[in-house]
């Protein structure tokens, strides 16, 4: 007798098979658990429009959630109607209340100020947050890199299937050169031992694994910056060494910035923002900043002309000191 499957177990298979991040793969469960809780535990092909209107409207007016979370829970379950049970809930032209959205100008740091967080960074995580200043990487692509994405002929990094799903290249810092080359020999000797100790396998995104399967143990496909130790992968149970921890690497930029006494809230991004606008600064162009940071519109480069803007603003002189 064949056991019929649950709708999250179904969710979870058409997730991977459209080869989403198993952080989305949390996300996406977790918001379609909450949205038939909220209606008492009624089954989806139950409830349309007026339901899912209702639960989005609860989040903005009752838990006041942020428009990015409203947002994450409204994409899972438009995932859920289109893509497990079949159903276009486009027609439905769903109407909800939405959470306010404010438009912030990013914190910059000065070119002083990084070198001040950078001066009490050690390590390979000094090594990371240079390169994501160097390179105006986002946090997940920085962690991402494997050996084969640095092009050390002619000086290039590549980056794979972004987040705009756009792939790229960038000019790679001179400056990192040998650090990098340094990195990538101790990055050999660890996968060398790892293979001698039975192990040495990697994450292989989307079918690659199935094609080529030998390329997870190919040390080409090793991560630039592996954690200290194997860890257990969360969907296929093998032991591998992943790159390292995203909390990890936040925690490190929050103290170095502590030590440094800055007043402005670090974070990874930070480094991306300061790394288009002191591009600005030195004179480089708009599309070209654009191309570097991966954006599909260049409306959202933009943003970075206006902390130019509010930077020039701060160097008018008050009244009080005519």
């Amino acid at each position: 007798m064949k056991i019929k499957k649950k709708l999250l177990d179904i969710v979870r298979d058409k997730i991977r098979f459209k080869h989403y991040s198993y952080s989305t793969e949390r996300t996406y469960i977790y918001w379609i658990k909450q949205y038939i809780f909220f209606h008492n535990k009624k089954h989806p092909v139950e409830m349309a429009k007026r339901e899912i209107e209702e639960y989005l409207t609860f989040l903005a007016t009752k838990k006041n959630v942020s428009p990015t979370t409203q947002n994450q829970a409204f994409n899972a379950i438009l995932f859920l109607y289109k893509e497990v049970l079949g159903i276009d809930s486009t027609k439905w032209n769903i109407q909800a209340l939405r959470a306010q959205e404010r438009k912030h100008i990013p914190v910059v740091l000065t070119k002083d100020e990084v070198k001040e967080v950078l001066q009490n960074l050690s390590g390979i995580y000094k090594l990371i947050v240079m390169l994501m200043y160097g390179c105006g990487l986002r946090m997940s692509e920085v962690l991402n890199i494997r050996l084969k994405d640095i092009d050390f002929g002619f000086d290039k990094l590549y980056i794979w299937d972004s987040k705009s799903l756009k792939d790229r290249t960038i000019p790679l810092p001179i400056k990192l050169k040998d650090e990098l080359q340094v990195q990538v020999k101790r990055v050999q000797e660890i996968h060398k031992k790892d293979l001698s100790d039975g192990f040495g396998s990697v994450y292989l995104p989307f079918s690659y694994e199935k094609k080529y399967p030998n390329a997870k143990s190919e040390t080409k496909w090793q991560y630039l910056f592996p954690m200290t130790n194997l860890s257990k992968d969360p969907r296929s149970k093998s032991t591998r060494r992943h790159h390292i921890h995203p909390q990890t690497l936040s925690r490190n930029i929050k103290v170095a910035a502590q030590k440094a006494n800055l007043n402005k809230r670090v974070t990874s991004h930070i480094f991306r923002h300061s790394y288009a606008t002191h591009l600005l600064q030195a004179g480089i162009d708009l599309r070209s900043i654009q191309e570097l940071l991966g954006h599909k519109s260049v409306e959202t480069t933009m943003i970075y002309t206006h902390v130019i803007a509010e930077i020039n603003k701060a160097k008018l002189i008050s009244p009080l000191d005519f």
